[in-house]
């Protein structure tokens, strides 16, 4: 009885994170779409990646309230893209090929210092 409960469980929960990422998929399409439609001229700079942002951050918190694994890339990627995005909206050239290299570099040093060893 507690495996079909548990497996019940887990079939709807990847039923959910299914559907999660077919409505980011759809909101990062129209998100695309929609900014394209727009005359560039009216766009304010970072448009795009606040709403990417804002997908894949939000996406992340409705798989967190839904007991649903939270996507550590997409999560960091859209803390990216809101760093990029307030870099645009500043109008400062942030470099980001170098913080990505510094958070890459930090997590796999933390890693083994952090993980208990037999």
């Amino acid at each position: 009885m507690a495996d079909s409960i548990r497996q019940h469980t887990e079939i709807e929960a990847a039923r959910l994170e299914h559907r999660l990422s077919d409505i980011g998929w759809g909101l990062l399409f129209m998100l695309t779409g929609l900014v394209w439609m727009i005359p560039a001229d009216r766009v304010p700079p970072g448009t795009w990646l606040f709403g990417v942002a804002a997908a894949l951050i939000g996406m992340n918190v409705v798989r967190y309230l839904r007991h649903v694994a939270v996507s550590g890339f997409s999560l960091f990627l859209g803390g990216m893209a809101l760093l990029a995005a307030f870099g645009a909206q500043w109008r400062v050239d942030l470099p980001l090929l170098a913080i990505l290299l510094v958070v890459i570099g930090a997590s796999l040093v933390a890693k083994p210092l952090l993980t208990r060893t037999a």
